[in-house]
């Protein structure tokens, strides 16, 4: 088997999980997101944009409902020992036979947990699932149950955030030589992912962001490059990844004269990351550190200009995202520990002047001060 971690590791994240369920009074959980399964069993795929999930009970058994396609790859990359096909055929409905293994798995009338809030979970699927079971058992939404424990890494995944972190860094190696005016974006872009895959690292979860010009206004991906001009700008967003661990990185590049805006708008970005990293540790919450961004934004103007969040926690991830459902937004109970991987980004796109800036890294909390997964200074980049 090609597993990222010793078998101490998984045995550890199962009773983890088992005591959850215990304590939510669970029968069984119903895995649908791809990084639950890759984090409890090593299992690696992209098959999960087709209907699979993990039966996991709460005696520790696990069995596996997939397609054909995954079985080997299940045979490979995890620990599963149970699993099961379904057939793809004409109007094939993969409910039924998760409605005959739950009834062979003696959970007729159980208390199941499933996972509705993620992308191996389409609409479709999530009505013939209600559809079968509605009479089966009490059926209970446990979509954040798996991911909250995923919040806190255990040392070995840090081991691979940090590895993350140092492909980040060479990502970003890679491009700055390439930036100046004349300089295509495709080749920047190529080099900084090649970056990462020479390193030993993956795909990440969502493309890398790479915008100049107007485009350098935007925080997603869109297809289409351009050549930077004498006087320009360049939003960057990549991620270093490893065993699929992410650490992600935000900079915009100044290229030529800087004017007054930029400036400012750096400023900005530079007083509000550094205000933040006072309260990125334990004793405060996800909703304090964005009302920390807000107030800085505001304070200077920019409420127009600045979003709605500012990071989020950063793990094991599958596309099309690399977020984490725990975000810094306004009221966000959730509490900062050590041992959580944190992106924080600063982005103010001021439509108004045409002028973009942006600062993010990903932090390491401990019990005191955050540590930045990146050796690069915030300095303002220019070129």
């Amino acid at each position: 088997m090609a597993l990222h971690f010793e078998l101490s590791e998984f045995d550890a994240r199962r009773e983890r999980l088992l005591a959850k369920m215990a304590e939510e009074k669970l029968d069984a959980l119903l895995l649908f997101a791809q990084e639950s399964m890759y984090w409890l069993t090593g299992y690696d795929t992209f098959g999960y944009c087709f209907f699979q999930t993990l039966v996991v009970k709460s005696d520790g058994s696990m069995t596996l409902l997939t397609r054909s396609a995954d079985l080997r790859q299940a045979r490979n990359t995890s620990i599963i020992e149970n699993v099961l096909l379904w057939v793809d055929r004409p109007n094939a409905d993969p409910t039924l036979d998760l409605k005959n293994l739950l009834s062979d798995l003696d959970l007729l009338g159980a208390k199941i947990g499933v996972e509705y809030d993620t992308h191996g979970m389409t609409g479709r699927v999530a009505r013939l699932l209600d559809n079968q079971l509605a009479s089966f058992g009490q059926m209970v939404d446990a979509s954040y149950l798996v991911s909250t424990l995923r919040l806190v890494k255990s040392p070995a995944e840090i081991a691979y955030a940090r590895k993350a972190g140092q492909l980040a860094d060479e990502a970003l190696d890679a491009a700055l030589p390439l930036i100046k005016p004349g300089a295509d974006e495709a080749a920047i872009l190529a080099a900084m992912q090649g970056a990462v895959l020479a390193g030993g690292g993956d795909y990440p979860a969502n493309e890398f962001i790479i915008g100049s010009g107007a485009d350098a206004l935007l925080c997603r991906y869109k297809a289409g490059r351009r050549v930077l001009d004498s006087k320009d700008q360049l939003t960057l967003e990549w991620a270093g990844v490893s065993a699929h661990y992410h650490a992600a990185m935000m900079r915009t590049v100044v290229i030529g004269e800087q004017d007054f805006r930029q400036k400012e708008l750096y400023s900005a970005c530079l007083q509000n990351l550094t205000a933040i990293e006072e309260v990125l540790r334990p004793g405060h919450t996800f909703g304090d550190v964005f009302d920390v961004h807000a107030r800085v934004m505001d304070e200077r103007g920019l409420t127009r200009h600045r979003l709605n969040s500012c990071g989020y926690s950063l793990g094991a991830r599958f596309s099309p995202s690399w977020m984490e459902h725990q975000m810094f937004h306004s009221g966000n109970p959730q509490e900062i520990t050590a041992d959580m991987t944190l992106f924080v980004h600063m982005i103010v796109m001021d439509s108004d002047s045409g002028t973009a800036m942006t600062l993010g890294q990903t932090y390491l909390t401990t019990d005191g001060a955050p540590e930045p997964l990146s050796r690069h200074s915030l300095d303002l980049l220019t070129a």
